[in-house]
């Protein structure tokens, strides 16, 4: 039996249709067929073959073993079929999104359970098939993270978009509490940022974005404000609505307008986590670290345990969804490219 897939065969050329044959899951596998299969802004650079790194260079993505052809697809939300004989922890029929930030399950990092960091990463949608396809065969049962009755279009971008940002916002600890977080960039893990926040009882959000389409739906899914970043006062709006510096910036654009735009409206023991990838260069005199003092650090993605709180707060209902357009598989290649010309508001997810 074969099933159909959407593969990327060359960078910058469109996705093509494939066949390949369904699997058997041997050992711990799990055969998932899939249900809704998110598009994210990381497969943009799956699909260009580098990151910007700045001053003209570029990262090579076959540096980093990403090879072709290659089924992408992160954020994966599925029906188990059929599972291996040592499989324990799922059972055929059970509605799951599946964490895909898999490592080697050996070293010291993975043992200490935050594969998303180990050096040996088999990400699933990265560096094996991944969601834009009928079926996906999950290595481990582990990574099936049961998600009861909930909508699988809704879900699936918990895997990524949801798990990146709510790993990210961890990272400022209880003063969420207190102060709004200044978020750089009102797309799909904007928009997840702020329904993170108000499921983590934060104050709340205050948004940067240049796109006024997408500042007027972050208002609507409820920033407390929203603020043109090009505008020749960005810096001082910022500085006003966080009653003089922003305590907390979370940059889910990773450009080096919006990093010192963050640097700019920084107060004393301002923590900026970078989570875009953009890319480009910064330049930062060292004594701003010390003296102010600034924390500048990145995040990537999330962990297992991090996916699975998520969904428990989902299903308690505290986690309230994102907006979401839903596009058939076969448009995998059209969902693509219209993310990559910014013209998706919120999350565009493939369903079957």
């Amino acid at each position: 039996m074969k099933y159909t897939c959407y593969c990327l065969t060359r960078n910058h050329a469109p996705l093509e249709r494939c066949e390949a044959e369904v699997p058997t899951p041997k050992g711990d596998e799990v055969l998932v067929r899939m249900t809704a299969a998110g598009v994210c802004h990381s497969d943009i650079h799956i699909w260009e073959g580098e990151y910007d790194i700045g001053g003209g260079k570029k990262m090579n993505l076959r540096d980093r073993g990403i090879k072709l052809p290659l089924t992408m697809g992160h954020e994966i939300a599925g029906e188990v079929v059929a599972v291996g004989p040592d499989v324990k922890d799922t059972a055929i029929g059970k509605s799951v999104v599946v964490y895909p930030w898999i490592g080697c399950g050996k070293c010291p990092t993975c043992l200490r359970d935050e594969e998303n960091y180990c050096l040996n990463t088999r990400s699933m949608g990265v560096f094996q098939e991944g969601g834009y396809a009928q079926y996906v065969l999950v290595p481990r049962s582990k990574y099936c993270v049961d998600m009861g009755g909930l909508d699988p279009a809704q879900t699936a971008p918990l895997a990524c978009s949801g798990v990146t940002t709510y790993s990210a916002i961890k990272k400022f600890g209880p003063a969420i509490k207190d102060e709004a977080v200044v978020i750089m960039g009102a797309g799909g893990l904007g928009h997840m940022a702020i329904a993170m926040l108000k499921a983590m009882d934060a104050k709340g959000a205050i948004v940067v974005d240049i796109d006024p389409a997408k500042r007027t739906a972050a208002l609507e899914a409820g920033a407390l404000q929203a603020i043109d970043g090009t505008a020749p006062d960005a810096a001082q709006q910022i500085l006003n609505a966080t009653g003089g510096g922003a305590r907390m910036v979370l940059d889910l654009v990773g450009a080096p307008a919006t990093v010192n735009l963050g640097l700019a409206v920084a107060t004393k023991g301002t923590d900026i986590v970078i989570v875009g990838l953009f890319g480009g260069e910064v330049t930062v005199p060292i004594p701003y670290l010390p003296l102010r003092p600034i924390g500048l650090r990145g995040s990537y993605v999330g962990n297992l345990k991090e996916l699975r709180e998520l969904v428990a707060l989902a299903l308690a209902g505290k986690l309230k969804p994102v907006k979401v357009t839903r596009r058939p598989l076969d448009e995998a290649n059209d969902a693509l490219m219209s993310l990559k010309d910014g013209k998706v508001v919120g999350r565009v997810v493939l369903v079957p």
